[in-house]
């Protein structure tokens, strides 16, 4: 969709890295997009295309699990011991990991979904759980959903519904809060929708870590942050939002869930993005939805960050931790 008013002319400039990061912070901007450029296979080769994201994720450098899982969730590592454990619920996997120190009669419980639609299961499912779990101080669920070329909307959709009832039957609602980065939290918002409509009760709280809300791609910053994200290349997005969508209308709800009525009830949000972030627009647009249809929401923007924050590895990375849990304890509390 263009406007028929004319567009802004920028002229070429150097932006600068912001001195009013964290040097680690300031490190992680200076070194660019980390994804080299390489074609995709035709999209309809879905065997081909599924080569093309295990010959990606293989090449990926020692050590780079960390930071892939924290951007994949949304986490950063606390350092905190979790033992983890391999569910099946009705051919959907579930990493489940439980802090050591966490109380036997703790009924708490997070449903986190991860990003990228693409990659993040798996082994990075079970790191993301542990990871997730020792930030947040709670046991956590990682939705190992099956994923695109052969797994398309809306299965990694019902997957992630499959994984809320389930818990649904052990655990009363008000014990679980849902959340997601990026494509999971597209999913975390979509999820929700769906389960409202089928007659579901709502979780506690959702948290919703810069969400592609709105997959036709109409929001400012995907036009002001090209450049400047270094996390955002426009061909490879669309790649992956064709990917997942596989034809679909993009204004479903359930794929773009600012189009969903939140007016029929939503749990208190909380959401996050970036100065630099490509979805900061979606993420904003999301909250004043969520304020007009009367839903306890609350944004929190950090300076200077990209997409996928700083990979984990900054004390910024760590702060969003800790807002999250706060958000999380006291939507926990309130429920009790």
């Amino acid at each position: 969709m263009t406007s028929s008013h004319p567009p802004t002319r920028i002229p070429e400039r150097l932006v600068p890295v912001p001195t009013t990061l964290s040097e680690p912070a300031q490190a992680i901007i200076a070194m660019g997009n980390p994804l080299p450029f390489k074609p995709w296979p035709p999209l309809d080769d879905r065997e081909a295309v599924q080569a093309f994201i295990d010959e990606r994720n293989a090449a990926a450098p020692p050590g780079a699990e960390g930071p892939m899982v924290a951007s994949c969730y949304g986490a950063a590592d606390t350092g905190v011991p979790c033992a983890t454990a391999r569910i099946e619920l009705d051919g959907v996997g579930v990493w489940q990991a439980i802090p050591d120190s966490l109380a036997a009669d703790d009924r708490r419980v997070y449903l986190v979904i991860h990003g990228a639609w693409i990659y993040g299961g798996g082994e990075l499912a079970r790191l993301g759980a542990a990871m997730t779990a020792g930030g947040l101080g709670a046991k956590t669920w990682a939705v190992d959903y099956r994923m695109p070329p052969f797994h398309p909307f809306p299965t990694p959709l019902d997957d992630c519904l499959t994984a809320y009832r389930a818990l649904l039957d052990a655990h009363r609602p008000e014990d679980i809060i849902i959340g997601g980065m990026s494509g999971g939290a597209n999913l975390t918002v979509a999820t929700i929708l769906r389960a409202r409509d089928e007659g579901l009760p709502l979780p506690a709280a959702a948290v919703v870590n810069t969400p592609p809300i709105d997959l036709t791609k109409v929001g400012d910053s995907y036009q002001a942050s090209q450049g400047v994200d270094i996390s955002y290349d426009e061909a490879e997005l669309e790649t992956v939002f064709k990917l997942y969508t596989d034809g679909h209308d993009r204004r479903d709800p359930y794929v773009s869930p600012l189009f969903g009525d939140f007016g029929k009830g939503f749990p208190p949000t909380i959401l996050t993005t970036g100065t630099r972030d490509f979805l900061l627009s979606d993420t904003v647009r999301l909250h004043r939805t969520l304020l007009a249809a009367g839903v306890e929401a609350e944004l929190h923007v950090w300076e200077g960050a990209p997409h996928f924050m700083f990979l984990g590895l900054a004390p910024e990375d760590h702060q969003r931790q800790a807002q999250v849990r706060q958000f999380c304890e006291r939507q926990w509390a309130a429920a009790r």
